[in-house]
């Protein structure tokens, strides 16, 4: 199976001095800020927010070196990402991100938020600096997403009726909006014309939706080791995702115990047991396969290079880590 670092070689060394820059850029006047920074770039992420930046930029710029534009525009992009996992962390009050402790498990509340609204605050200077205000509209407009989807989570919560729609838009704010305005940026800095735009931000908007329910899929098929988290935690806490409102579909009963929280000693397992006896985990595997099929098609009009490719892979690759 061909592993998603692998799939980033087009850029590999652009990702080596992203990292190095981040750490810069953070630069915090506070040391402990500056150990909350270091401790986030520092941790395994697969960075795959910017080197999808970066391969867009690369594939769009054939010929020609990537712009100093698109390189910054994969750190802000990054940085966004960070801060809105930090302040996810101590909203879900998790102790473990892939493996490595979170800010606020580390450093406690009060730094974690605090580095969170940090990050957001460098990431819009630097979304500021660069210039383009189409830019600043499209990823300002990613930062309110991000609080719109928690908000809309939170809401949410043990909501029987919630529809796949509504879950789809969730989603969106939560994780797609980011890669979808960052990829439609990637051309506005290249000025390409609106139709290709369209189709960039398409891309990342299919793309980041195929993620978040390959995500949703795993916390019911995934190992405690290889979720950092154990499994079904997102179903414990009340966040009903497309694995469930399948279920929901066929499964009369599953509604009862989430409507009643899973109150009774033996409901949790009840219910896994109703998702997985359900088409749910089928059903959610056809709709993100139907999401990268739509990313992929969007990448026709780029001409043919390294990178074109393994923006098609990488549809393959979040497919692959389901079937």
């Amino acid at each position: 199976m061909v592993s998603v670092t692998s799939l980033f070689a087009p850029v590999e060394s652009d990702l080596q001095v992203l990292v190095e820059n981040l750490k810069n850029l953070v630069g915090a006047k506070h040391p402990i800020l500056y150990a909350a920074a270091e401790h986030l770039f520092g941790a395994g992420g697969k960075r795959i927010r910017p080197a999808i930046v970066l391969l867009l930029a690369r594939a769009v710029s054939t010929g020609t070196d990537i712009l100093p534009q698109h390189r910054r525009l994969a750190e802000i992009t990054e940085m966004i990402h960070t801060a809105s996992l930090v302040h996810d962390d101590v909203v879900d009050e998790s102790d473990v991100r892939r493996g490595v402790p979170t800010v606020h498990s580390s450093f406690g509340n009060r730094v974690a938020v605090l580095a969170g609204d940090f990050l957001f605050a460098q990431s819009s200077w630097y979304l500021a600096n660069l210039d383009n205000l189409t830019v600043v509209k499209l990823l300002s407009e990613v930062i309110m997403d991000l609080a719109e989807g928690e908000i809309q989570q939170g809401l949410n919560r043990f909501d029987t009726d919630l529809t796949l729609e509504a879950y789809l838009d969730k989603s969106y704010y939560k994780t797609a909006s980011l890669i979808a305005n960052s990829a439609k940026s990637v051309g506005v800095l290249s000025g390409l014309p609106n139709h290709q735009l369209d189709n960039l931000y398409a891309y990342g908007r299919s793309l980041g939706l195929a993620f978040q329910i390959v995500d949703d899929i795993l916390d019911f098929t995934g190992s405690s080791e290889v979720l950092g988290k154990p499994a079904g935690s997102d179903l414990k806490s009340g966040n009903l995702t497309a694995p469930v409102l399948f279920a929901l579909q066929e499964k009369p009963y599953l509604r009862g115990l989430i409507e009643r929280e899973f109150a009774e000693a033996s409901d949790f397992e009840q219910a896994l047991d109703l998702i997985h006896q359900s088409e749910g985990i089928a059903k959610s595997r056809e709709l993100a396969n139907q999401q990268v099929q739509q990313a992929i098609a969007c990448l026709e009009d780029l001409p043919a290079s390294e990178s074109q490719k393994a923006l098609v892979e990488l549809g393959n690759y979040v497919l692959r880590r389901v079937y």
